[in-house]
């Protein structure tokens, strides 16, 4: 009876996994899908406590309270800008859990009564294969995702970090994983029996989780900070798939559903997120590109002589109270200046004067996937008005105004026609076809791929220097003294 009741609760869990992941696909109903999400995780662990009767009901209420606090600090405290280093850091946490549990499982085998705890059975090849995977993926998550949550927060340089040598060690680690596994396996079936020494199994586990601390730093120093993006999305795939493997090690089917889901759809986000920049995963994975923008940089594009045109708050009030179209386009810098309630405020100003808004969100555009759609609905953005690149790009033709606000990479027109830029090729939203366009950045660096914007240089469009906050601030209270 406890354990169908067990098995009704996975399955509970499972389905609040798959609706609640359906819902994450639109803005509207992506608070309720966490929420729904977060239940099933609640339920399934809920049940695996119960089941295995590890904790009493008391100390499951202070775990939960506990974890509740913890949650809520961080939801309070962390600012919008540090999202992406928490989730990077999450899924870190996520793959060196799943590492943990797996070692503990090896664990198990080496106390004197193994075979009675483990209901008579032994370390069989295929629960080697499971724990292995379990392992080196983990640690591979664990170690690449505070890297790139280095990169990401500006402790490590965004810039691509290489050293002579480093593929052919790469290629060596992953030999030695391998290596670690066949001991593994062809000590599995006598691993635990007495009189058989435990070191070898053991030394191979250790071996697999050095291993994978290796390979993830490894793969992720040698990628600029304009994939972050990317590797953020692969990162949470590959936690996914860390969690699943601990699921088969353990036998737990909640754990093995909720694996697969995020590691399928991981998978597919970053499969979406490649396909916006126009690459494969195999050229982001190779590294070399972006990068900390510390200079001018630069690109095969001619823009030596020419110049910019500045422009000040009280002439973009003006362009923008007579407009009948403005489309905002964000991107890290509105993130940077904290600016998201200024736009969504100033938005709500033209709509008073009867002008059409839109938001355009390039797929890449922030430090993670859906970075900006983020910002936006924590201002209170109403999600009629955000669009994708693909459902937008037709209408800045018609569009009177377009407004930049920090985005740099993603609406240069050089990717579209500039062979020898290194963003060659990557579908940008079309913001030059406006009538009129206004850039709103601090200075005239360029983006993570370290290249000049076409578009600054553009007869047609002016910049706004200063913080984008400020500036916008600005803007809005010259609206309304119109």
């Amino acid at each position: 009876m406890k354990q169908n009741l067990i098995d009704i609760a996975y399955l509970v869990s499972a389905i609040l996994f798959i609706y609640g992941l359906k819902r994450l696909q639109s803005p509207s109903t992506a608070r309720g899908g966490n929420r729904l999400a977060a239940l099933g995780m609640f339920v399934a662990v809920v049940a695996t406590l119960f089941v295995q009767n590890l904790l009493t009901p008391v100390q499951m209420l202070a775990g939960l309270v506990v974890g509740a606090a913890f949650g809520a600090l961080l939801a309070r405290r962390v600012e919008m800008t540090g999202m992406p280093e928490l989730v990077a850091a999450f899924n870190g946490f996520g793959g060196a859990a799943s590492a943990l549990v797996a070692g503990a499982e090896v664990a198990r085998f080496l106390a004197p009564n193994a075979p009675e705890l483990m209901g008579g059975s032994v370390l069989s090849g295929a629960d080697a294969v499971t724990i292995s995977l379990s392992i080196l993926i983990g640690m591979i998550t664990f170690t690449g995702s505070f890297i790139a949550f280095g990169k990401l927060s500006g402790r490590i340089s965004g810039n691509p970090i290489v050293f002579p040598g480093a593929r052919l060690v790469t290629v060596v680690i992953v030999l030695g994983a391998v290596g670690a596994l066949a001991v593994m396996v062809s000590g599995a079936g006598d691993f635990a029996t007495p009189g058989f020494p435990a070191y070898p199994v053991v030394q191979a586990a250790l071996g697999i989780a050095a291993a994978g601390a290796l390979l993830g730093i490894l793969l992720v120093l040698p990628i600029g900070g304009a994939d972050m993006p990317v590797v953020v999305a692969l990162l949470n795939s590959y936690s996914g798939l860390a969690a699943a493997a601990t699921g088969f090690v353990l036998d737990n089917t909640a754990l093995i559903v909720s694996g697969a889901l995020v590691g399928a759809s991981g998978l597919i986000l970053t499969t979406i997120m490649c396909k916006a920049m126009n690459r494969s995963l195999l050229n982001v994975l190779a590294g070399g590109f972006g990068g900390d923008s510390a200079g001018q940089g630069g690109s095969a594009s001619a823009v030596a002589g020419q110049t910019v045109s500045a422009t000040t708050p009280d002439d973009v009030a003006i362009l923008l109270s007579y407009a009948s179209k403005v489309i905002f386009v964000p991107g890290y810098g509105m993130a940077v200046a904290q600016a998201q309630h200024a736009v969504r405020e100033l938005a709500d100003e033209l709509a008073k004067k009867g002008v059409d808004v839109k938001y355009a969100v390039h797929p890449v555009a922030g430090r993670m996937p859906g970075h900006m759609n983020v910002l936006l609905a924590e201002a209170n953005v109403p999600y009629d008005q955000l669009y994708e690149m693909d459902e937008i790009n037709g209408e800045f033709e018609t569009t009177d105004v377009a407004v930049v606000i920090g985005a740099n990479d993603v609406v240069n027109p050089a990717a579209r026609h500039d062979t020898a830029s290194p963003i060659y090729g990557m579908p940008i939203l079309n913001v030059d076809h406006a009538a009129t366009t206004i850039v709103l950045k601090r200075s005239m660096r360029p983006g993570y791929a370290g290249v000049d914007n076409e578009l600054f240089y553009n007869a047609n469009n002016q910049m706004l220097f200063g913080d984008a906050k400020e500036s916008i601030t600005e803007v809005i209270n010259e609206i309304k003294a119109l």
